[in-house]
Order: C-alpha cells, then structure tokens, then sequence
C-alpha cells in the first residue's frame, strides 16, 4: 500500500489519486485520501472530494455517511460537483423508495440551475407531485423538463404530461406539448420514443374530436343535416378510447330522435350490404342492435357456434353414407357453407375432428 500524502501535499493531485484507487478497486484506499482532502479545509477541491468520498461509500453500501458526504459537497455552492452531489442524493433516496426525502434533493439540483442536470431533475420532482396529487406542480415541472429541450428527459416528460391533460379532458393543450416533445426527438435514432409520442398525438386528436361531435349533438332537437353524421362519428369513435358503453347511447340517442332517426338507422346498417328486395329478415334487428351496442364479435362468435354444433350433428350423418333420400338432404345442407369465404374452413375443422374421433379421413369432403 502506498504512503498517504501528509497535509502539505496538493488537493487537486489527491482528488485525481484517489479517483484511480477507486477505478482501480481499491475504494477504502480511496476514502481515506478523499477523507484526507476535506480535512484540509475549505480547498477548491472540497466538493470534488466530498462527492467522490460519497460515490465511494455508497458503493461499499454505506448509505448515510455516503449521504453525509453529499451534503457536504452540496453545501460548497460549487457550480460543478455541488448539483452532481444533490443528483447522486437524490438517487440514493429513489433507491430506497423515499420520494418525500428525494425531493428536496431534486430541488437543490434544480436551485444549482447546472443546465447538465436539469431535465432529469424537473422530471423527477413532477413525477413526485404527481404521485402526491399535486397536478399544478406536477405540470411546471413537465413543461420545465420539455423547455430544457433534452432528448432524453424532454419526451418523456412530454408523454407524462400528456396523458394527465387527456385525463382531464384537455387535449388541445396535450397537443401543444407532445408537438415540442416529438420536436426533441431524432426519429431515426430513436424510432420507438417517436412512435410513443406519435400514438399519443393521435389519442388527443380523437379526444378532441369526441368533444366536437358531442358539442353538435348537445342541441335537442338534433340538426337535420349534421346530426345524423355527427351521431356517427361519435359512435364510431368513443370505442376506439375504450368507450364502448357511451357509443351505444349515441346510436340509441339518435334513433330515439324522430327528426334524424331515418338517416341515423342507414348510417348504422350501412356494412350491411345491398337491399335485395327481401322481407325484413329475423336476424337484422339483432345485428343492428349489435352494432350499436358494440357486441357484434361477441354475436358473430354465438353465431359461428352455433352453426359449428349444427353443422357437425348434420355432417356425422352425412358422413355414414346412407345412399337414401335422406342423405342427399343431408348433402346437401353440409355444403351451404362451401359458397361463403370461411366456407372451406368449416369444411376442414369437421373433416379433421371426424378424422381424431373415427381414425379415417372422409374422402372429397364436403363433394363426395
């Protein structure tokens, strides 16, 4: 081990040993020289050695003193290592799951104005007042982080601030801030933080045309001319934010209007194909109100069941070829389905089933 240097020796030049015995693995080594350091006094070097002292200790798992040490540097007002000294505190405490006591850590580091550690700091300390429920706080910390123009820190605090504006159903300020946000960032260095805040751009122009469509239903009666489109819109909307419940009142609302309930039922059944001159079928009205209720994948898997179950108890017969009457009955009603697009898959399911439960394939089904 080599001689520690006596007072007489150089600070600077003490700071710099110490700094590769740590690099070097020899931390208690390290210490010592950066103990010796601050026993010398108030030296330029003072908060560089307290800051090492405390990288050091917190390494060896001596949080206190480590944070002891921090305090120090943070107390010589130096412009370099005393906002470097609040940041690393600051992470001791948030590694604890202690926000209440990172918090004034953070705001040393936003009070020493070092622009090297301010993003990081106004995104911490929003991300504690939020947690607290304080949004006003929470939201100039955000839009500090944002005004850094940090490409790190900035679109994050940007998709943060966002989504609590949409939270509270202001999406044209959201707007306004994911735009600076996605200004920060490189698209193509960093494709996925773009897309994140992209996403959410998009989110807050539903919203805000959510709150259009419903500020033209809002007059009763309806407007002949908008309302039917306006009821459409806001129907065919509201699921995309996870509102299905409220779209099905839109559609029932406008039904319920006698003044456009005409134009809203076309524009409701308007997936349903041509008119082909028919009776009303029975299963019309139960599609219709599937749709606005936002359960026709729901009906379509009761449906497909159903033909599922019917079509094996028809297809077992058929496929004991009985060569009577009744057979070609038979024939015929398993190959309803060939003529439609999921036709074929039909086929195939039963087809293999009969094949697992019988141990012999059915030759040309459903044709032979």
């Amino acid at each position: 081990m080599s001689e520690l240097p006596d007072e007489t020796s150089d600070p600077a030049r003490m700071c710099e040993e110490a700094r590769g015995l740590a690099e070097s693995g020899a931390a208690g080594q390290a210490a010592l020289l950066f103990e010796k350091v601050l026993a010398m006094g108030e030296t330029p070097c003072r908060a560089q050695a307290a800051l090492g002292l405390a990288v050091v200790l917190d390494d060896a798992g001596e949080v206190e003193r480590a944070r002891e040490a921090d305090q120090v540097a943070i107390a010589t007002a130096d412009p370099e290592y005393g906002p470097r000294a609040a940041y690393h505190l600051a992470l001791t405490h948030e590694r604890a799951g202690e926000p209440a006591d990172a918090a004034p850590a953070w705001g040393a580091v936003v009070d020493f104005g070092n622009p090297a550690y301010l993003p990081p700091a106004h995104l911490a300390l929003a991300r504690i007042a939020d947690d607290a429920g304080d949004f006003d706080t929470a939201r100039d910390h955000w839009e500090a982080a944002v005004g850094t123009g940090d490409a790190e820190y900035g679109p994050l605090a940007a998709h943060d601030l966002a989504q609590r504006l949409l939270e509270r159903a202001d999406p044209a300020r959201a707007q306004r801030i994911l735009t600076a946000g996605l200004r920060l960032i490189d698209r193509e260095a960093a494709p996925y933080a773009y897309a994140r805040l992209a996403v959410a751009l998009g989110i807050s122009y539903l919203d805000q045309a959510i709150g259009a469509f419903g500020a033209a239903l809002a007059e009763e009666p309806s407007d002949p001319e908008a309302g039917p489109l306006a009821t459409e819109l806001l129907a065919r909307t509201l699921p995309l934010r996870g509102r299905g419940a409220e779209a099905g009142e839109v559609w029932r609302r406008g039904l319920a209007d006698p003044g456009i309930a005409p134009q809203v039922r076309a524009r409701l059944r308007r997936d349903f194909g041509e008119e082909d001159g028919e009776a009303d079928l029975w299963w019309e009205p139960v599609v219709e109100q599937a749709v606005s209720d936002g359960t026709l994948p729901a009906l379509a898997g009761e449906a497909f069941g159903a033909l599922d179950h019917m079509y094996a108890l028809l297809a077992v017969r058929y496929a004991e070829r009985r060569g009577d009457e009744a057979h070609e009955v038979l024939g015929g009603a398993v190959r309803v389905p060939s003529g439609y697009p999921w036709g074929p898959l039909l086929h195939e399911s039963f087809a293999e089933r009969l094949r697992l439960a019988m141990g012999t394939t059915v030759a040309n089904w459903p044709e032979g």
